[in-house]
């Protein structure tokens, strides 16, 4: 048989259609495709819950493509290597509590293992408003990252989700969406975003986890988002904390649904 470029056109959008009608209604939708993002995803679809992932660039994985000043290779520290090695991403000791990674096994494995477990990527669709009815998050308002790039006046479109996690990295998008929008106090000491510190890898690999938990009512962050929202510095190119931070979000919204 002949190949048809309608057909492949018209099997292009039937399958995107599906898709993402099949997600209209979640149990957890998460913006940002970051390792923090990725790692939340997995282990809440491991559980069997719904969850779609929704990141504004071509490419998922955050800034862990690059390792350190574009040197592909990641750190992890010891209490983060277990999620390395559940995921099946090779690592070596290089001294004390120091493991090694290649970045873009790291990545590719991460997203790898995130959508064959259930997680459903939408790539080059950024959030650009939530949803709240009663105080409480109930979804997201989604358009296309081109419009936003284009300055286009198109309206967007709402996915409905019961928990919503904010992972995109330093920018803390959701929070200050909130922030600016409706004045509402998020869970921090001042009810803002506090804003990112400068670097303090040690320090920030412990507020990170400290920091991920619910930021406003049924809104999660995790990753350098939360460290951005609750005034830690960055790590850098030390990944284990990111890891964690996904989990740990992971479990809470878990132990929330069941």
């Amino acid at each position: 048989m002949g190949i048809n470029e309608i057909q492949i056109t018209q099997a292009i959008i039937d399958g995107f259609t599906k898709k993402i009608k099949d997600n209209l209604r979640l149990d957890v939708a998460i913006v940002g495709g970051g390792p923090a993002g990725l790692v939340c995803g997995y282990y809440l679809a491991k559980a069997k819950k719904k969850v779609a992932l929704f990141e504004r660039k071509l490419s998922i994985g955050g800034g862990m493509w690059g390792g350190g000043m574009m040197f592909n290779e990641i750190v992890v520290q010891a209490k983060a290597k277990s999620i390395l090695d559940e995921f099946g991403i090779r690592s070596r000791l290089y001294e004390n509590n120091y493991y090694l990674a290649d970045s873009v096994e790291a990545v590719s494995t991460l997203c790898s293992k995130a959508v064959k477990i259930g997680v459903t990527i939408f790539n080059l669709i950024s959030a650009e408003d939530v949803m709240i009815r009663g105080n409480k998050i109930t979804g997201l308002v989604i358009n296309w990252t081109a419009v936003e790039m284009a300055h286009l006046h198109v309206d967007p479109m709402t996915i409905g989700a019961k928990f919503v996690v904010d992972a995109s990295g330093h920018a803390a998008e959701l929070a200050r969406i909130i922030e600016r929008k409706i004045g509402a106090k998020l869970k921090t000491k001042t009810g803002k975003c506090l804003g990112e510190q400068p670097m303090w890898a040690e320090r920030a690999e412990e507020t990170i986890v400290k920091n991920s938990k619910e930021i406003y009512s049924n809104l999660y962050a995790c990753g350098m988002c939360a460290n951005a929202i609750f005034g830690g510095p960055r790590m850098g190119p030390i990944f284990g904390g990111m890891l964690l931070s996904g989990r740990k979000v992971a479990q809470d919204i878990i132990r929330r649904l069941e």
